[in-house]
């Protein structure tokens, strides 16, 4: 009897030791979690003038990590894609912030030219940069128009044209943008009609532009062509353990059947790559 409680209490206090550093370790993958969350987002949603606290996107993330898998679990039972969702629930804040900043820099991207060519036509009837640049403010809409009044703000303020404007392109990391920068910096300080210069850098952008349209509509077939070949073996798998429960149930049920699985999402998503890498081709 002593024996059978002493193994009880051994037995307790280990299963104890291990919950608790089970949840040493699980608060302090969430706190990396938050940080890291908080550290790559906050500064990419304020270069974008979308003022939300990191710390909210945390919380509202770690809900959906408990309720997605949840549902996927009641749904289908099966432990492959309930991880497939809990990792997929866990990245998607980052993903959904990265494509919103991509998608905000190529909208700035596409607005450039004509912006230059409303300062550069300001500024040959008569006009300063900064009066230009207003006019151009009051015309366009964001998100170039929300850069530019920021820029205009911080002078207001006391900073310098050049520091904006090194502010400025490091909340827009363009190529094309750095060019203009280059420009606006070289004839501030050796001189030089800036109408002219301005009017030149925005045919060239416009001229680029046209190019990198062409290139997108050659290359959109193999792009496509490239989507759907990676979605075709999953939308196959799909359709089998639709029509063949019993059969296709051993590939998610069994280690050898996760290896397959795994081993298939890997070449899936290396030929992916390499097709993108074909494809996109830089001008």
């Amino acid at each position: 009897m002593n024996s059978l409680a002493l193994l009880i209490a051994v037995g307790l206090l280990t299963a104890f030791v291990l919950a608790y550093i089970a949840l040493q370790g699980v608060r302090a993958v969430l706190a990396r979690q938050r940080s890291q969350l908080e550290m790559s987002t906050k500064t990419t949603l304020a270069d974008m003038f979308i003022f939300l606290d990191p710390t909210t996107i945390f919380y509202y993330n770690m809900a959906a990590l408990v309720v997605v898998p949840t549902l996927v679990w009641l749904f289908t039972s099966n432990p492959v894609f309930v991880t497939f969702s809990a990792i997929a629930t866990l990245i998607l804040p980052k993903v959904y912030i990265k494509a919103l900043s991509t998608r905000r820099l190529k909208r700035f991207e596409e607005q450039l030219p004509d912006a230059l060519l409303m300062i550069s036509g300001a500024m040959r009837a008569g006009a300063s940069l900064n009066v230009a640049m207003e006019s151009m403010v009051k015309e366009q809409r964001p998100p170039l128009s929300q850069e530019f009044e920021l820029l205009l703000r911080e002078q207001r303020l006391g900073v310098d044209f050049d520091t904006a404007l090194v502010n400025m392109e490091k909340r827009n990391p363009l190529q094309d943008f750095s060019l203009v920068v280059s420009g606006l910096r070289i004839s501030r300080e050796v001189g030089g009609n800036l109408a002219e210069i301005l009017e030149s850098l925005a045919t060239t952008l416009r001229d680029k532009a046209t190019m990198e349209g062409k290139i997108r509509s050659l290359t959109a077939q193999g792009k496509m062509q490239g989507l759907i070949m990676s979605c075709l073996p999953l939308l196959i798998m799909a359709a089998l353990n639709w029509l063949e429960p019993k059969a296709m149930g051993m590939m998610f049920t069994t280690l050898f059947g996760w290896i397959t699985l795994a081993v298939i999402l890997t070449m899936i998503v290396i030929g992916y790559l390499l097709i993108r890498k074909i494809t996109n081709i830089d001008v």
